[in-house]
């Protein structure tokens, strides 16, 4: 996917392209179902781009096979007039983008995938920048509320989350890693289905970012969290899996030409191969039968999505 993650990365290399834009090169790709939301925040503007790629018995066409929700998260895709060019944290949006094409050139060629896939991201190359302990992490325009309103979709029956992890001490591997499966407030247990295909996609031993029960709670609430690649996990029931890109080093979110295109092929690479198994019903993110065991004993934790009890 080296050509597909080198187009999308020069296509977002500017500091005057927008979702309209992104759209249209989508478009003479063969997608048609590409959407352009342009949002105003408080701190600027940015632009939610959603794209549709339809599978041969998806549920958008009337079919039963499950749909796979990819989104890429970030901050923004630059830091201009700070830095110049993109900035660490664009990786999530190369990475979505990039998925993008590579669906569109393999059903171009005849690889129509089972299920539908819908991929979120922003477009912003202009986004804030805020302090984080132990590096400066990129801002956004927008609450997280909003990104949540405009990326996460009820039809995504499960969700990867791709997302920049740079920024911390906690996971220490060039690459890529994945996160357990969090649903509806549970952690639960890494999904072996994942661990396999990274494994196959990188030929190396897979690595796992150590979440914990803050990272999975709501922006806003006042408390630590690695970064927001939990996030969509508290607006909606579906799994989520983050897919973190990340580094030996602490490394700032709005680090210009800290950008790796081999460690971004390789999660977009993971991404379509977790496209292609979970629209067959072959990979799957947690075990239905335990989770519906943890909560008949120990309850819902449908309350760590929230912003929790109010202060009297």
């Amino acid at each position: 996917m080296m050509k597909q993650v080198i187009e999308a990365y020069e296509l977002l290399d500017s500091a005057y392209v927008d979702g309209n834009k992104v759209a249209e090169v989508l478009k003479e790709r063969g997608l048609e179902h590409v959407e352009v939301k342009t949002i105003e925040g408080e701190k600027g503007s940015t632009d939610f781009i959603k794209i549709v790629v339809l599978g041969k018995n998806g549920k958008l066409s009337g079919g039963n096979a499950p749909t796979l929700g990819i989104i890429g998260r970030l901050g923004g895709i630059g830091a201009r007039p700070e830095m110049i060019g993109l900035v660490s944290d664009a990786d999530g949006a190369i990475t979505a983008i990039a998925v993008a094409l590579k669906l569109a050139d393999m059903r171009r060629n005849g690889d129509v995938l089972d299920g539908d896939v819908i991929i979120a991201t922003h477009i912003c190359p202009n986004a804030p920048t805020q302090p984080h302990d132990p590096v400066p992490f990129m801002g956004s325009p927008v609450d997280m509320a909003t990104m949540n309103k405009y990326e996460v979709d009820p039809q995504m029956d499960a969700i990867l989350s791709v997302d920049t992890t740079k920024g911390n001490r906690i996971i220490n591997v060039r690459g890529f890693a994945i996160t357990p499966t969090v649903k509806e407030g549970w952690i639960l247990k890494v999904s072996d289905d994942l661990l396999d295909i990274m494994q196959y996609v990188t030929g190396r031993m897979p690595a796992v970012v150590p979440i914990t029960m803050q990272d999975i709670t709501p922006y806003g609430n006042g408390v630590y969290h690695i970064n927001s690649i939990m996030q969509p996990a508290t607006a909606t029931d579906a799994p989520v899996v983050g897919v973190a890109i990340t580094a030996e080093v602490p490394v700032p979110g709005c680090a210009a030409g800290a950008s790796h295109i081999i460690d971004i092929e390789q999660v977009a690479r993971f991404c379509i191969e977790v496209a292609k198994g979970f629209g067959k019903g072959k990979v799957k993110f947690y075990d239905e039968e335990e989770f519906k065991r943890l909560v008949e004993l120990y309850g819902s934790m449908r309350n760590l999505q929230t912003l929790g009890r109010k202060r009297e």
